[in-house]
């Protein structure tokens, strides 16, 4: 589509303003219960339908058509991104009540990132067709190794560890031992420090950059718009605070989530692959829209339902420990606010 700067002003501050009444509703920190998360959950779903559809019927039906299929893709991308975020609150020992505000926050670290990334990409991708290759193999490779590693028993806490962005952060600016409420700097000692808050927030935004570098290419794959690209994924993202505290519990269920991704990867590298040697006049089929948006759901939809399934099998021969938290947040609920926090 051919987006004038006026509606990339006016999209900008829509989502900005958006982001604005979020932030008003939940400013007071407290413990986000099913209820409320499930409510946002639905008015952030229900508000990325009505774009697409606005898209629908301004842009096209290409134009909506490839909106869904990225927004859905970035979502079910985003929620395998949530084990990881699960343990991060975890080995910061977040306190139940400031979680949301460090998603919030953290979302948008990610956002502002990924908008990075959007623009670089479609640059690449405007002057080196070839790049499709690269991002095709990408994502063929990654989505082998996602099988190789469900197979092999996925290890979210030895899949994070804090990177030398935040370990340089954290020498340069020292870090409290404990929580301050919702502060982001303390004075000690004269000199102004971090809070372990604000060092868990730039966890989760820089964090989610290197999921980026499968997602970005991912959503490449299905559409080269760049203002797509980047709703698509503002949608997914914004949606993810709630969704943290909505499925916390069900996401230990998805044990099939890995293969599902998989396939959704290496579909989307295939048919960036095709689309490459269609634009070196290669006479190859290319996968549309419609039929890209039916394996996404399609994979997703049994996914979901053999995980359920799976889960139900395991539970009726070895029943589960009563005493785990449903959110996987055991070790942080446990705590109280102000322990010291190993940062």
């Amino acid at each position: 589509m051919d987006i004038s700067l006026t509606v990339w002003l006016l999209t900008v501050l829509g989502l900005t303003a958006l982001i604005a009444i979020d932030f008003l509703i939940g400013r007071r920190p407290h413990e986000v219960s099913v209820r409320e998360a499930g409510i946002w959950t639905v008015v952030w779903v229900v508000l990325a339908a009505l774009f697409g559809l606005g898209l629908l019927a301004f842009g096209g039906a290409k134009a909506g058509g490839e909106f869904f299929a990225g927004y859905v893709t970035e979502k079910s991308l985003s929620v395998d991104n949530l084990f990881v975020f699960i343990v991060i609150m975890a080995k910061f020992a977040v306190p139940l009540r400031l979680q949301q505000r460090v998603l919030l926050f953290g979302v948008l670290i990610a956002l502002v990132l990924r908008a990075g990334f959007i623009a670089a990409g479609a640059a690449v991708l405007a002057s080196f067709s070839w790049v499709f290759f690269l991002f095709g193999a990408f994502l063929i490779y990654t989505a082998w190794k996602l099988i190789q590693e469900a197979r092999g028993g996925h290890d979210d806490e030895a899949e994070w560890e804090e990177n030398r962005l935040l370990k340089s952060i954290e020498r340069r600016f020292g870090v409290a031992d404990r929580y301050h409420d919702t502060k982001l700097f303390i004075r000690r000692n004269g000199k102004r420090v971090l809070t372990p808050l604000m060092v868990v927030m730039l966890a989760i935004g820089t964090t989610d950059v290197m999921f980026a570098l499968d997602s970005i290419p991912a959503i490449f794959g299905l559409t080269q718009d760049p203002y797509i690209v980047f709703t698509a994924n503002a949608f997914a993202l914004m949606g993810l605070r709630q969704l943290y505290f909505l499925i916390g519990g069900l996401m230990k269920k998805l044990v099939h989530l890995s293969y599902g991704l998989s396939v959704i990867l290496g579909f989307i590298g295939v048919k960036l692959v095709l689309h490459a040697l269609h634009e070196l006049g290669v006479h190859v089929p290319e996968i549309g829209i419609a039929v890209s948006l039916s394996v996404i759901g399609g994979v997703l939809l049994i996914t979901t339902a053999t995980s359920l399934l799976a889960t139900r099998r395991q539970a009726a021969v070895r029943p589960t420990d009563p005493s785990a938290h449903p959110g996987g947040r055991g070790e942080a609920a446990g705590r109280k606010e102000n322990d010291s926090v190993d940062v």
